[in-house]
């Protein structure tokens, strides 16, 4: 049967926390009270298999993180410092990219960049402050397209330290898979199609790692949902049929609390949205969740399916508007202008680039693997001379313009920035973000502070097109 959306949802058991460290003996009382508390964790990575539809299709081999697809949620209050051992279980060596986190450069997870790649049967210990409350994730850093297509990421939630009034907190955890007639994960990882076109886009959805049927809620319950798209390349947009869904978080960050633009909630890969949806409806109604994002291939997620008795007659009135982070706001008068040309692509107008220094034609970096580039600069790997070297506590701009005929999820690393405008016209929520979605032929500016020193990664997170060049350095001294 063909792979689109099966049976009954599955609960899944998620990863919340374990005891404090204790400090050593030796420090002194007020130095112990002042030091946070540490969460400790631990993730391994490596094959395991899962049912993504329980007795409909058969298990599928995928890489997991502890025995789960998705990996278990992390779930933490805001300022509080986590220790995360990662062990690798896989045949290849890999790392933890903490994706949206502001934290130290060593601990970013780049291979060959901030720290040395995790060999087989190795661990290593990832420690940070949680300086943000919101909805984050993690996945793989090594090979991503290959990790993350097979199955490795996972949330990670950093709550308020105040949290807003709701009945529900739900992370949905969004993906799409590219399976075979048998259940199994083709193994057409790169190929040159999926590079040079929109990336790999899968033939069968899932939902926190399961295909679900329905989402049960109740009348008057009011519901915070996280949502977090791990796709590879796959862009959501989502629609509640007789909701109003609020949005007042992006990439973690608070916002205005708006209603999305066309009733649409529009999620490119690696980016999260954070919903509050009120349940108005009667007791015993059934309404679709839908994706319409890609013309003429609508489809039905699920329905929300409410129970029969309510949880309270009238919706609540609480405020919904989420406390500010403390993200560094940039000085625009004295912001200093990066242009940044996104070129490449099948029916792109890049006729050579440079790859390592040498300029090469098309021809000769198709034999390379290469289609993407960044201001005319092809990428293989992680480590190369940085695109932009930046004072820290300097205001910067990056007008992004895209022109290419693709979509790019533009994302940067260790930092947050402000989405200024598209095409010219301002934006009208100034919303921070971490991932920008940038429309083929699309002009989109961003401003931020470069608080944060060390050598950060920019890339587009269709992670397909990453591996095929379109990928920098900034450095930050």
């Amino acid at each position: 049967m063909p792979f689109h959306h099966l049976t009954t949802m599955r609960r899944r058991s998620f990863l919340t926390g374990s005891a404090a460290l204790a400090a050593a003996a030796t420090l002194p009382r007020a130095a112990f009270a002042q030091m946070p508390a540490v969460k400790e964790f631990k993730l391994t990575a490596a094959q395991g298999r899962t049912s993504f539809a329980a007795d409909v299709i058969p298990a599928t081999e995928v890489w997991e993180y502890n025995g789960q697809v998705p990996g278990p949620e992390i779930r933490v209050k805001q300022g509080e410092r986590v220790r995360i051992v990662v062990k690798n279980g896989l045949a290849e060596e890999t790392t933890v990219h903490w994706h949206g986190l502001r934290l130290p450069n060593a601990m970013d997870g780049v291979p060959h960049l901030t720290q040395k790649p995790i060999a087989t049967g190795d661990s290593f210990t990832y420690e940070f402050d949680c300086v943000d409350a919101g909805t984050f994730w993690y996945h793989p850093h090594s090979r991503s397209s290959v990790q993350v297509g097979r199955g490795l990421s996972g949330p990670f939630i950093v709550e308020e330290r105040e949290p807003i009034a709701v009945d529900r907190d739900i992370t949905w955890a969004l993906n799409d898979w590219r399976l075979l007639k048998d259940a199994s994960i083709s193994n057409d990882f790169g190929n040159m199609h999926d590079m040079s076109h929109a990336g790999r886009i899968g033939n069968f959805i899932t939902v926190n790692g399961i295909s679900p049927e329905t989402f049960e809620v109740r009348s008057g319950e009011r519901i915070r949902l996280r949502l977090i798209n791990t796709s590879n390349a796959r862009i959501f947009g989502l629609t509640f049929e007789g909701h109003a869904p609020t949005i007042v978080a992006m990439d973690g960050h608070p916002v205005t609390p708006h209603a999305p633009e066309k009733g649409q909630v529009v999620i490119g890969p690696a980016m999260r949205v954070d919903l509050v949806i009120d349940m108005t409806a009667a007791p015993n109604s059934r309404f679709k969740v839908m994706d319409a994002f890609y013309p003429q291939q609508e489809f039905r997620l699920f329905h929300m399916v409410y129970a029969d008795k309510p949880l309270r007659a009238e919706p609540r009135t609480d405020a919904i508007a989420l406390p500010h982070n403390p993200v560094p706001e940039p000085d625009i008068a004295t912001a200093q202008r990066h242009d940044v040309v996104l070129g490449g692509g099948m029916m792109g107008q890049m006729a050579s680039a440079q790859v390592g220094g040498e300029t090469m034609d098309i021809r000769t970096m198709l034999r390379h693997g290469l289609i993407w580039a960044i201001n005319g600069v092809a990428s293989t790997e992680h480590v190369h001379e940085p695109m932009a070297t930046l004072k820290r506590g300097t205001s910067h701009i990056l007008a992004m313009e895209n022109e290419t005929a693709w979509w790019h999820p533009m994302h940067l690393h260790g930092h947050a920035f402000r989405v200024l405008s598209r095409n010219g016209v301002p934006t009208r929520h100034r919303e921070w973000r971490d991932t920008v979605l940038v429309a083929p032929r699309e002009r989109v500016e961003v401003a931020f502070v470069a608080d944060n020193p060390g050598d950060w990664m920019f890339h587009c997170h269709v992670l397909e097109h990453q591996a095929g060049g379109m990928m920098g350095t900034v450095r930050v001294t």
